[in-house]
């Protein structure tokens, strides 16, 4: 390959750069997270300093006098914690690509001259009829992605994407959870949980004992170890948010449903006694091995390509070309006649 050939594609922009949500990249398009991650970073620094503080302070002394397995079992949490929040964060949730131009605007054009009634405009149907699994359903149409959402699917307007299996946006994590990274979100509310009731039980321990050592009481154990203190404090009220969440996640997986679809109501019997779930199995055993053990779909978003012409063409991208031919793309509103319609989430 010639220098100039070289310098050309290591210079042309690739996908992630003019991605038309709100998310942001890192690591030349690997890592995709949320525009914000200002909670995200407080959820790691209070997992890595609380931890810190009992690896300091307390682990020692558990090692020394208690036994080495309990240090070495609040490491691998601390580890299996931390790379789930990662894998959560900084992984593709599912999204739904958005729609080239031609797709949209052959879609409106065929619905527009069905629908048309003399001078007037009728706007194309916004849902579509199918059945999954004996049950009716509705696609409904997003005027954002301009896609026909499939079953699950939702709109999230924090990242302004369409998101499969669509579960919640969270702040806490930095991203969506949806189709791809749901297991690795359930995981790490477990571990973190199991991680918090460990760290104060460890704590409360370590404070105990001390306290028990000749010439010594708990007051003054609790004074010769502030630091077992704030750990203590902030593991057992974290353990009241993190182990009901978990709790509650736990229900959802049993029954086969997102969060989105719980607080929907989709598949209440309340009002209609024959409404059923279509997408749970026939047991609880069976949805939790679907959210553990099923494969992981591949991302639908191609972040690491590079933009052709092609590719401007199809999503209304404007280019330029440098002195090497490489192009230098920025993403444009996709325009159409569509954009005059509001948008519905």
């Amino acid at each position: 390959m010639r220098q100039g050939e070289y310098r050309s594609i290591r210079m042309m922009r690739r996908k992630w750069e003019v991605f038309p949500g709100h998310n942001q990249f890192c690591c030349n398009g690997r890592c995709m997270l949320s525009h914000e991650t200002g909670v995200f970073k407080l959820t790691f620094v209070l997992i890595v300093v609380t931890g810190a503080l009992f690896f300091i302070f307390d682990a020692p002394y558990l090692w020394e006098h208690v036994h080495p397995v309990l240090p070495i079992m609040g490491a691998l949490l601390f580890a299996w914690t931390i790379a789930f929040l990662f894998r959560t964060a900084c992984m593709d949730p599912g999204i739904l690509p958005h729609s080239a131009i031609q797709e949209s605007e052959f879609y409106e054009k065929a619905h527009f001259e069905q629908n048309q009634t003399g001078s007037s405009y009728v706007p194309p149907a916004r849902t579509r009829d199918v059945v999954v699994n004996g049950k009716a359903m509705k696609l409904k149409y997003c005027f954002t992605c301009k896609v026909f959402r499939p079953p699950r699917t939702s709109h999230c307007s924090m990242c302004n994407t369409c998101v499969q299996n669509f579960d919640h946006h969270c702040p806490w994590v930095g991203n969506c959870v949806g189709k791809r990274n749901y297991r690795y979100f359930f995981l790490f509310l477990f571990t973190l949980s199991l991680l918090c009731v460990y760290i104060f039980a460890s704590v409360i321990c370590h404070l105990v004992l001390e306290g028990k050592e000749e010439d010594n009481s708990f007051g003054d154990a609790l004074q010769a170890n502030p630091a077992s203190i704030l750990e203590a404090v902030v593991s057992f009220f974290s353990i009241w948010s993190v182990v009901g969440l978990t709790g509650y996640h736990c229900q959802l997986v049993a029954t086969g449903q997102t969060t989105n679809e719980d607080i929907k109501g989709s598949y209440s019997r309340k009002r209609d006694p024959d409404n059923f779930n279509p997408f749970s199995s026939d047991s609880w055993c069976g949805n939790c091995f679907y959210v553990i053990c099923s494969p992981i779909p591949p991302s639908l978003v191609d972040k690491r390509g590079f933009v052709s012409y092609q590719y401007e063409v199809d999503y209304g991208i404007e280019s330029h070309r440098d002195q090497y031919g490489s192009v230098v793309a920025t993403q444009q509103p996709v325009s159409g006649t569509l954009d005059r319609v509001e948008t519905v989430y």
